[in-house]
C-alpha cells in the first residue's frame, strides 16, 4: 500500500531499503496474447514474488526491443490494443491491486495520443511511472511537465555507453527509478550478464540518490542475484515473455510462469 503523499514506486523502494531488500522488476506486454490474460498474467507475477511490473504499450517499431518482445507486440497489436486499451487493463489490476505499475513505450504512440490527455488519464487509471525508450532527456520537458502536473514519475535509461554528462543530466530529470541497461544492443535473454555492472553503479550512484534497477538480457535466479549486488533492482522482461509466447490459455504454462518468477524472487533474496 502506498504511503500518503508518496507514490507507489517512492514507497516501494522505501519500504525495500528499510528491509535492505532489493527489488524484482518483470515486464510484460500488455495485450499479450489478450487483455483478459494480461490481468491475470499480472495476478500471477504479483503472486510469485514480483515488487513491480512494467506493462509494455504494443508499438508497430519497438526498435529497441529484440525479436522476443517485438513478437509480444505483434500479438498485442493483432488484438488492437493500443493506450486506451492499456489504460483499460491498469483501471482493471487496480480493482485488486496496489503493485507499482510503470508504462514502458514509445513516444510516437504517446505524442499521438497528446501529452495532457496522456499525463492525465494514465494517472486516473492508476498507473504510477512512464519510460519512453526512445525519448532523450534532453527533449522530454514537455512531457514531464505533464507527469509533474499528475505525479507520475518519469523514468529513463542508460546505457554502458553513457559518460557522465549524460547520467548527470538523467539524474537531474528522472524521478522514481533510473534504469540502466545491462548491455549495448536491444533486449533479450543473455547467457551472461557483464562483469562491469558494479563499476557502472557505483559511477551513476555519484549523481543520484534514486534507486537504480538493471535490465536488458538477465533471464536466470543467478543472473538477478549477480546485479542485485549492486543495484536496487533487476528487471526481467523478455525470458517472462517467453514464457507468455508459449502460454495459450495452458493452465500449466501459468504455473511456470509464476514458477519462474518465484525462482528470480529467491535468487535476490539469498544473501
Amino acid at each position: 500500500m502506498a504511503v500518503k503523499g508518496k507514490n507507489r514506486i517512492e514507497s516501494l523502494f522505501e519500504r525495500l531499503r528499510a528491509d535492505g531488500r532489493k527489488a524484482l522488476i518483470t515486464f510484460v506486454t500488455a495485450g499479450d496474447p489478450d487483455l483478459a490474460t494480461s490481468k491475470k498474467i499480472v495476478r500471477e507475477l504479483e503472486s510469485a514474488g514480483a515488487d513491480l511490473i512494467e506493462l509494455g504499450i504494443p508499438f508497430s517499431d519497438p526498435m529497441a526491443d529484440g525479436p522476443t518482445i517485438q513478437a509480444s507486440s505483434e500479438r498485442a497489436l493483432k488484438k488492437d490494443v493500443h493506450i486506451d486499451e492499456v489504460l483499460g487493463l491498469v483501471r482493471e489490476i487496480r480493482k485488486g491491486s496496489e503493485i507499482p505499475i510503470v508504462l514502458f513505450g514509445y513516444y510516437n504512440p504517446v505524442f499521438s495520443y497528446g501529452l495532457k490527455r496522456f499525463a492525465k488519464e494514465i494517472r486516473a487509471a492508476g498507473a504510477d511511472g512512464v519510460l519512453i525508450v526512445d525519448l532523450p532527456a534532453e527533449e522530454a520537458d514537455e512531457l514531464k511537465a505533464e507527469l509533474d502536473r499528475n505525479s507520475v514519475d518519469l523514468i529513463f535509461l542508460l546505457t554502458p555507453t553513457s559518460d557522465e554528462r549524460r547520467m548527470r543530466l538523467v539524474a537531474s530529470k528522472a524521478s522514481g527509478f533510473i534504469y540502466f541497461v545491462s548491455v549495448t544492443g536491444v533486449t533479450g535473454a543473455r547467457k551472461s550478464v557483464s562483469a562491469d555492472i558494479p563499476a557502472y553503479v557505483r559511477r551513476l550512484r555519484k549523481f543520484t540518490k534514486l534507486p537504480i534497477g538493471v535490465g536488458f538480457g538477465i533471464s536466470t535466479p543467478k543472473q538477478a542475484r549477480e546485479v542485485c549486488k549492486s543495484a536496487d533492482a533487476a528487471v526481467v522482461g523478455s525470458a517472462i515473455v517467453n514464457i507468455i509466447a508459449g502460454m495459450k490459455g495452458s493452465k500449466k504454462r501459468m504455473g511456470e510462469l509464476g514458477a519462474f518468477v518465484s525462482g528470480l524472487k529467491k535468487g535476490i533474496s539469498r544473501p
